[in-house]
């Protein structure tokens, strides 16, 4: 089943005051030490370490565990809107690394699929 076209309405980043992508060839990386999993940004071309909580993907992806599979499994699902999110995260911290947690999904103007 796929996921609603409305939860990716504006990508964060288009409006982004810099310019923010994600290569796709850099594949995930599970951190088993500080439970994240770890993925690039480029901002402005420098790449920017960022990461996204398991607690995030349990709670907003469907993570059935904080195993490696489980949490790398749900980034890929939920890739495009953590994509949105960071963008956000990034654009607000002047393009400082950042790591995603939980409650930043439910913050308003940072998530496109929600408010009106």
């Amino acid at each position: 089943m796929s996921t609603p076209t409305a939860a990716m309405a504006r990508p964060a980043y288009e409006d982004a005051s810099m310019h923010i992508t994600f290569p796709d060839h850099d594949a995930p990386v599970f951190d088993g030490a500080n439970l994240t999993v770890r993925f690039t940004a480029l901002v402005d071309g420098e790449p920017v370490s960022c990461a996204i909580s398991a607690e995030a993907l349990e709670d907003h992806f469907g993570a059935a565990s904080p195993l490696e599979d489980d949490l790398l499994r749900a980034y890929r699902k939920g890739h495009a809107r953590i994509r949105s999110v960071c963008a956000e995260a990034l654009d607000q911290s002047d393009g400082a690394s950042v790591e995603l947690h939980s409650g930043l999904f439910r913050v308003e103007g940072m998530e496109p699929d929600r408010g009106a």
